[in-house]
């Protein structure tokens, strides 16, 4: 019996509660076998439903999605019970987890490393599959059908890459390790918690879009309702990629050590590539929902943005970038996704050009007119988005074909992003305020001057103000941020004028949204310009009672000392910092050892605020008793995170607009079919 129990979980002990939970690992395996057969289903017996007109095969699409989702999370909850039970005789537990690792630490492992985050990616997958299935009961029958068909086949490729080439359930047999080989410390941090899940439910979300286009194509059917049927569920995918991507930004400025809020890291791009194409696409989809333009191009985006983010993953778990994100792993699971993307964009390329030549576009509209200034945005947001992927793929290819190594790194893109993000700031503060359709060029500048002019003085006169000399780089940022929110308060004060109170309950929840969004955006502006211009930072050699004086504050290491975590050991100086004399905060840098690993990371002391962060790391330690300190002042970083929170917040509140709630004239008839606009056959 002692000898089950060790081979079970790595203990010696006949009464470890591990041996009642030794087939969970069988349990979870054999779930996703009948998750990639749900998966199967969902995607050929609807979608046959469909072309024949069947109701009881569409049917099928519904509960076969619900059935994917339990398997799925069956087997995700098999891995989480293994984790939390230190069953090491699982090689990824085994090499993701240990004994002395806290519980929520070992919960959050599960997705720490490639297996784990592979099988969460398709527990969010069949996340999004379910609520499709509930909250669109009201969509015809044959187009709910195809939607949740093109989602199972995502689906199935991506359970058959879990099960092929990243199976988290295989065995250490029949000598398993005693104990785990730990966490990566890195990841031994809150923002393992709530990082990945939020990154992925973004990533994945997007594929409601794609599966509602594909399916549209499909259907041969493209009119308006379809894009107020897919706006809700793109608006909600972007609004958890901005949160996903803030929270990398927040967790790589604390806990990496070195005080930066973005590098231009290849990964960092593959999560900000389907984050630009994304919202070039929620722009889009306004603007055929209202005017009945786009069609065409609104489709070609829910396509590309979904297909970035398979590239993304691709890029993260294929083993070609050497990253502090990256998973390296083998390259037949690299050759895996390369497989599935390349099915995936080319059979959507492939439809799109059958069926988007076919669409008929009814609206126009002149080059003065809001329908144009989307259009110039979405245009901008393509051309910074193949920046960045000519940026990030150019070295891999040069690579690849021997042709030599460069590195494309901050200095690219800073200076192509710096004036793009100029002009497109521009289009957004002229939309607005523009009419539909068309307007006359000397209305539009009538409009437009007193924000212009406002946001330029304002624009000018700050750095002056809060540092006493000139910076065309801030004046240039401040005046981008507010032209982009002028307008937005122009058309408040409108309504407020005319109808009084009413008239701004009057205005839909999608509206405010697209303020909160682009207040958001414009709060991310300063914060970007202010810290990126007016950041101070010093390398200082430190010892108990020595001090040095950083942009106003004195930063003075009163004492050095050891403390003793659950499963490190840290040297931990306490900082005492002042200024004009007065006590600002006590900080707590630390520099850890973790047991398992006799890894060393850097615990990073902050004092935070509204206006400015303190920021004290550790280094190396140095003769004497001295330490190397990185010192900080970042003015208004925060605002660089609390932009992206109202971003993500506008898109939640357009999402929950009650247009998008399907109305009883567009309940499906007795045949499951319901009208539309036809693309010619």
């Amino acid at each position: 019996m002692e000898s089950l129990a060790g081979v079970a979980g790595g203990h010696e002990s006949a009464t470890d509660p591990s041996m009642s939970i030794e087939w969970l690992p069988e349990l979870g395996f054999f779930a996703l076998l009948l998750a990639l057969a749900a998966s199967v289903l969902q995607a050929v017996v609807p979608l046959l439903g469909a072309w024949r007109r069947n109701p009881l095969w569409m049917s099928f699409a519904q509960p076969m999605a619900a059935a994917q989702f339990c398997f799925v999370g069956l087997a995700y909850l098999a891995l989480t019970l293994s984790f939390y039970n230190d069953l090491f005789s699982v090689a990824y537990v085994a090499q993701n987890s240990n004994s002395l690792l806290p519980w929520y630490y070992k919960l959050s492992a599960v997705w720490g490393g490639h297996e784990g985050s592979v099988l969460l990616w398709s527990l969010m997958l069949s996340a999004w599959g379910l609520a499709v299935a509930v909250f669109s009961g009201r969509l015809p029958r044959d187009l709910l059908a195809r939607v949740l068909a093109v989602m199972g086949m995502i689906a199935t490729g991506f359970l058959a890459f879990v099960i092929k080439t990243s199976n988290p359930f295989a065995r250490l047999l029949p000598l398993p390790p005693g104990d785990g080989a730990d966490l990566n410390p890195l990841l031994q941090d809150p923002g393992l918690i709530v990082h990945p899940p939020m990154l992925y439910m973004g990533y994945v979300g997007f594929s409601v879009a794609f599966s509602f286009a594909i399916a549209a194509l499909l259907g041969g059917r493209l009119d308006a309702a379809w894009t107020r049927w897919v706006r809700p569920w793109s608006n909600i995918a972007w609004a958890f990629l901005s949160v996903g991507i803030a929270l990398g930004s927040w967790w790589a400025y604390y806990e990496l050590g070195w005080g930066g809020w973005w590098f231009w890291d290849p990964v960092e791009n593959a999560s900000l590539m389907p984050w630009l194409a994304g919202t070039a696409l929620i722009h889009s989809l306004a603007v055929t929902e209202k005017r009945g333009t786009f069609k065409s191009w609104t489709v070609l985006l829910a396509i590309l943005t979904f297909s970035l983010s398979l590239l993304g993953t691709f890029l993260v778990r294929s083993g070609v970038l050497t990253s502090v994100h990256a998973f390296a792993n083998d390259p037949s699971r690299g050759t895996f996704i390369l497989v599935l993307l390349g099915i995936t964009v080319g059979a959507s390329l492939l439809l799109f050009a059958f069926r988007a030549p076919r669409v008929t576009t009814r609206g126009a509209f002149s080059w003065i007119s809001r329908d144009a200034m989307l259009l110039a945005n979405n245009l901008l947001l393509l051309v910074m988005m193949l920046t960045v992927l000519l940026g990030t793929l150019y070295p891999l290819v040069l690579d690849a074909l021997d042709l030599g190594q460069i590195s494309v790194g901050p200095p690219y893109f800073n200076l192509v992003f710096v004036p793009l993000s100029a002009a497109l700031s521009i289009f957004m503060g002229l939309g607005p305020i523009s009419q539909w359709k068309s307007m006359k060029g000397a209305e539009l500048r009538r409009r437009a001057w007193p924000g212009a002019l406002v946001a330029l003085v304002i624009g000018i006169i700050t750095p002056l103000l809060y540092r006493g000399e000139w910076s065309l780089g801030v004046s240039l940022g401040l005046a981008m941020a507010l032209w982009i929110v002028l307008p937005l308060g122009r058309d408040l004060l409108i309504q407020l004028r005319r109808d009084g109170p009413r008239g701004l309950k009057r205005l839909s929840r999608s509206h405010y949204g697209m303020v909160l969004g682009h207040l958001g955006l414009a709060v991310s502006i300063t914060g970007v310009t202010l810290v990126s211009h007016y950041g101070v930072e010093r390398n200082a050699r430190m010892a108990p009672g020595t001090s040095v004086e950083v942009s106003g504050y004195r930063f003075t290491m009163t004492s050095l000392d050891e403390r003793r975590g659950s499963n490190f050991i840290a040297d931990r100086a306490t900082i005492r910092v002042e200024r004009d004399g007065r006590l600002v905060r006590l900080m707590h840098p630390e520099k850890r050892v973790f047991l398992a690993s006799r890894q060393a990371m850097t615990e990073t002391a902050l004092a935070a605020g509204l206006l400015r962060d303190l920021y004290v790391a550790l280094g190396e330690p140095l003769d004497g008793g001295a330490w190397a300190v990185r010192i900080q002042v970042k003015p208004f970083v925060r605002w660089l995170w609390a932009g992206a929170l109202l971003m993500a917040i506008g898109g939640l509140l357009a999402a929950s607009d009650k247009r998008y709630r399907l109305r009883r004239k567009n309940r499906i008839d007795a045949t499951g079919t319901a009208p539309f606009e036809e693309v010619g056959r």
